[in-house]
């Protein structure tokens, strides 16, 4: 007897399925008969779990945000107030890691960022929910800036996400896509951006 589909599998694999379409294809490529071929599911299978094409982007930014939230792990973030393992060194040793992974292993979410945030500046109803996906990796900075001593944590997070944003385009999509940095190289460049944002204290050791 075959094992039947879950909810939230078949949603993972229609969202998955989407997501290499935007790879392969970009976003002309993204239609809900294209997904359902991509998945292997039966046809109609996509229209029934999105009925439009607005809520089957959402749908796709929102599994977007689950995978980037795993490579990128906020949970690896230092604690704040956690003595040692809260300092710059540990920030920063976070920071580069992440990134790195993301850059050296899962490239194809950035196209698919890039895609993603390309449409959303021509419908305003995608854009809110594109931006609102976002607020789960900005915060933490935030917080981290904050208990770091940044007397503007909002503009140095800015700064910071702005940075991070494009070495990855520089990596993914831009003149630089040949050469990504090392995962030292990444230390260094974060240690000098917040280094200029915070103090001294922010120099690697």
């Amino acid at each position: 007897m075959a094992t039947r589909t879950t909810g939230t599998a078949r949603a993972d694999l229609i969202t998955d399925a989407a997501l290499a379409l935007l790879v392969e294809r970009g976003m002309r490529g993204l239609t809900h008969r294209a997904v359902d071929e991509r998945a292997g599911l039966p046809q109609g299978s996509t229209s029934n779990y999105a009925r439009t094409r607005q809520s089957l982007l959402e749908a796709t930014v929102r599994r977007l945000a689950e995978r980037e939230a795993r490579v990128l792990a906020p949970g690896e973030l230092p604690v704040p107030g956690a003595g040692e393992t809260a300092g710059p060194q540990a920030l920063v040793a976070a920071l580069a890691l992440a990134l790195h992974r993301y850059l050296t292993r899962h490239p194809e979410l950035l196209i698919c960022r890039y895609e993603l945030a390309l449409e959303a500046t021509r419908r305003p109803e995608l854009r809110e929910f594109f931006d609102a996906t976002g607020r789960q990796f900005r915060q933490p900075l935030m917080t981290l800036m904050t208990a770091a001593g940044s007397a503007e944590p909002e503009r140095h997070t800015l700064s910071l996400v702005a940075w991070c944003e494009g070495l990855m385009f520089s990596c993914a999509a831009g003149s630089f896509h040949r050469s990504v940095p090392t995962e030292e190289e990444l230390r260094t460049g974060f240690a000098e951006l917040l280094r200029g944002m915070l103090g001294p204290q922010w120099a690697l050791r």
